[in-house]
């Protein structure tokens, strides 16, 4: 299928359906995968458990983890092949700033400057928004046990971040996708729709909001 970009990143925040939707368009697109692999942090579930005690080990575990991921794409040519990621690495300082004391913050950054994490520039970044309620819904469906002591307050702080993120972002062209009531994995209307628009959006900000199907038929 044709695909007019050579990196596409999918993001958003925790439960809106990044990894899933990057997995499907790797797919279509026949596109490597660079994925976030949260379920490796060994620091994640005391983290949902005692934010105050294990934020900074949580959120220095994904730098490094990143700063690596970075170094192996340098090493290989990132235009040998498409790619598609599920984060954007702005997101770490995202992160950092919605969790991290004042100390810490300060800590992580001496080791942000540190690192060398100069990451290529998307050729598309897919942003998918959602209500924190339908984000809780679609954690407690996924049954990841690490996440089951998150609550609704730590949502909602991610998801405005996100929306600030993304209000000045303006490295790459970023598609806006209301995911909230579609199904862009297991409904083929939905995700056709959107790859229609993935092919179409080379520069600016777009948004998709599409109907359902029953809507367009005047269900």
């Amino acid at each position: 299928m044709n695909n007019p970009h050579r990196f596409i990143v999918v993001e958003g925040p925790i439960g809106v359906g990044k990894t899933s939707l990057a997995r499907r368009i790797g797919e279509s697109f026949n596109c490597e995968l660079l994925l976030e692999n949260a379920e490796e942090n060994p620091f994640l579930e005391r983290f949902y458990r005692d934010a105050q005690r294990a934020a900074l080990p949580t959120q220095l575990y994904f730098l490094m983890q990143r700063s690596r991921q970075m170094q192996a794409l340098r090493q290989a040519d990132l235009f040998s092949s498409m790619r598609v990621a599920d984060y954007l690495l702005e997101k770490d300082r995202l992160f950092a700033e919605a969790t991290l004391d004042s100390d810490e913050l300060w800590l992580y950054e001496q080791i942000h400057e540190q690192l060398t994490l100069e990451a290529p520039v998307p050729d598309l970044v897919i942003y998918l928004q959602a209500p924190a309620d339908v984000l809780m819904e679609r954690i407690r469906k996924r049954g990841h046990e690490y996440e089951r002591p998150m609550d609704m307050a730590y949502l909602q702080r991610l998801s405005e971040a996100y929306t600030r993120l993304f209000h000045n972002y303006a490295a790459a062209p970023v598609l806006i996708v209301n995911a909230a009531e579609i199904d862009l994995v297991d409904n083929e209307q939905d995700y056709a729709q959107l790859l229609e628009q993935i092919r179409e959006t080379r520069s600016g900000r777009h948004y998709f909001n599409p109907l359902s199907l029953e809507l367009q038929r005047g269900v």
